[in-house]
């Protein structure tokens, strides 16, 4: 028996969300079934399920630059292979970028440190396609960086977030140890990233929603911090859209794939800047 760790990747649009579930399509689900499909092509016994354990659950529609999963298995295919293999059944929306083997007593969700999750807002005024399905095109007002990053300072440290906490979840608590959180822009990009020991269900885009609010200037970063310690979730009225988070990365002591692998997975978006003389509606000769 050997334990394999993945580093999934995928594009959250089309799943409800990690976790298996009695109806609906999950990515866990999906690998499952991967897994199972792959040990039967190869003429290898397949389990009556196979498992695999993520290092979070993301929501329905939320998207996964390194997802870290583990499974076990007594097959005879080496732990590095089962990346290649798996990607040959997966479908376009899940690819595994690396896999290797781990002992026994790692574990994707307890062994983790910590989890970082990145939230992307498309700001200009003109809709865009190609960033539509990874970014919140917040186009109504004007969002300033400097009172959102003051906001974000007093979220440092361990707190009770039960104002981020959306109902549904079956965790006991609301306590979160927060290491870190920024906002900056880029372009017409505004890029919002949290990192934490764990998360609450839906704490982010909640966090977002209410944190676009001291962008535009309707709350001030006082209000924010007075909202989520004095716990009032009825004043959080807006959660962000899912398909402008992604689970970044997953930190653990020690990690047998290298950080290229799944350190900073998710391209930012950026478009080119264009002086008036720059631009040209003359046909440019191609010359050899």
């Amino acid at each position: 028996m050997q334990r394999v760790v993945l580093v999934v990747q995928y594009l959250g649009g089309d799943f409800c969300g990690w976790q298996r579930q009695a109806t609906g399509r999950t990515v866990q689900a999906t690998i499952e079934d991967a897994i199972a499909t792959a040990l039967d092509l190869a003429r290898l016994p397949v389990p009556e399920r196979v498992v695999l354990h993520g290092a979070g659950r993301t929501d329905a529609g939320v998207h996964a630059a390194a997802q870290i999963a583990h499974f076990d298995t007594d097959s005879p295919i080496p732990a590095q292979k089962w990346a290649p293999v798996l990607n040959r059944v997966l479908p376009d929306d899940i690819s595994i970028r690396a896999s290797a083997a781990v002992p026994a007593t790692w574990h994707a969700q307890f062994s983790a440190l910590w989890r970082r999750y990145r939230y992307t807002l498309y700001t200009d005024g003109c809709p865009n396609l190609f960033v539509q399905p990874f970014c919140w095109h917040y186009y109504h007002a004007p969002l300033q960086i400097e009172p959102m990053q003051a906001a974000l300072v007093p979220l440092l440290g361990r707190h009770h977030l039960a104002a981020f906490h959306r109902a549904g979840s079956g965790r006991p608590h609301s306590w979160v140890q927060v290491q870190s959180a920024e906002c900056r822009r880029r372009g017409s990009f505004v890029l919002f990233e949290i990192q934490a020991s764990g998360f609450l269900y839906g704490m982010v885009r909640l966090l977002v929603g209410l944190l676009v609010e001291v962008g535009r200037g309707s709350r001030s970063p006082e209000e924010f911090t007075r909202i989520w310690t004095e716990q009032r979730r009825d004043l959080v009225k807006y959660s962000a859209p899912a398909r402008g988070l992604c689970l970044l990365r997953v930190g653990y002591p020690e990690f047998p794939i290298p950080p290229s692998v799944w350190y900073d997975a998710q391209p930012q978006f950026c478009f080119a800047s264009l002086s008036a003389d720059s631009v040209t509606t003359e046909p440019v000769a191609n010359h050899r």
